[in-house]
């Protein structure tokens, strides 16, 4: 019977969530890979127990995570829930999304109020949960009136399925309508979920800016570019990485010739602030004022601790600031 660590808030960083009641771990997990048909589901309980015993309180899901079989991410979790997290209930943050292919026909994909709420209830039964803590449209629909999503997600929340709402993928512009309408509808926007990391900073345009005026929290996805910012691509991609799997984007979006020579440099700089490449990449995404907590990915509990010391310097020098950006020009 699995019991919680007594210090498993000791060491874990809290920050406050924009202007809301909510502190979330500066490092939360996210289970976008690593928790569909990889691995046994003992092997994904033995990650996320280990994440709750060192304070991560928040782990973050979508319907489709589990590729290729969408949905299993949820199903596997709430196995791992059920047997052993679910006496600590109140002690967790879970967040889930909707707004990718889902099902067939018109009705599963993109924002519509059907879609949102028919996806949640769907989370709802793999994971065994009565509600989530928050619930994210997952990106921006072009066609459907962003009222009939935000108004979806207003609800949701009104009804019990959901504590809070959040938005992901959504740009400067796109982020202000909603979180003016879901304000509008009495339900403030808790949390931005954008991708942001070294060689991706589109974030710094403008969205940053907002969520801190508008009093949004944020979190960051894909702060390691898909594991680009680690050592694991410096002599090569290695034939049981993430970037040899068929299909895979990160080959050709990161793994350029061009951008592994600023990659080794980094490796450089994090190996003279005594960190590896990987823990320097979050604290980096940290620094942000904007930026509440950064999402993790991890394959084994050894990779969970190691990204999670990143919380051991969290500060740079002026310097140092300087020479990342003189390395991404």
């Amino acid at each position: 019977m699995y019991q919680a660590a007594e210090n498993r808030y000791d060491t874990m960083k809290y920050k406050r969530c924009g202007r809301s009641g909510i502190m979330l771990p500066m490092v939360s997990l996210g289970l976008w890979q690593n928790f569909g048909l990889e691995k046994p589901v003992s092997e994904q309980g033995e990650i996320l127990l280990s994440a709750f015993d060192m304070g991560i309180t928040h782990f973050d899901l979508a319907n489709n995570y589990g590729f290729p079989a969408p949905g299993k991410a949820e199903e596997n979790f709430g196995t791992v829930l059920k047997s052993d997290l679910l006496p600590y209930r109140e002690e967790l943050i879970i967040s889930t999304k909707a707004g990718y292919d889902m099902w067939p026909g018109p009705y599963g994909n993109w924002g519509s109020r059907k879609y949102l709420m028919s996806s949640l209830d769907q989370s709802l039964k793999r994971m065994g949960l009565e509600y989530v803590d928050i619930f994210y449209h997952h990106r921006p629909d072009p066609e459907t009136p962003l009222e009939e999503t935000m108004g979806a997600l207003a609800d949701i929340v009104k009804q019990g399925k959901a504590l809070y709402a959040g938005i992901s993928n959504y740009g400067e512009q796109e982020a202000v309508k909603a979180i003016s309408m879901l304000r509008d509808l009495g339900v403030p926007c808790l949390i931005d979920q954008p991708r942001y990391n070294m060689l991706e900073r589109g974030a710094e345009d403008g969205l940053f800016g907002a969520l801190l005026e508008q009093g949004t929290g944020c979190i960051c996805y894909s702060p390691l570019a898909q594991g680009a910012l680690t050592n694991r691509y410096l002599n090569g991609v290695p034939a049981d990485s993430r970037a040899a799997r068929k299909g895979t984007t990160i080959g050709g979006r990161y793994l350029t010739e061009e951008r592994l020579e600023q990659i080794r440099r980094l490796d450089e700089l994090a190996g003279k602030r005594g960190q590896t490449l990987a823990q320097m990449a979050l604290s980096w995404v940290l620094r942000e004022p904007a930026v509440t907590s950064v999402l993790i990915g991890a394959s084994s509990v050894k990779q969970l601790e190691d990204n999670a010391a990143c919380l051991e310097n969290l500060s740079f020098t002026q310097q140092e600031l300087k020479e990342i950006d003189i390395i991404l020009k």
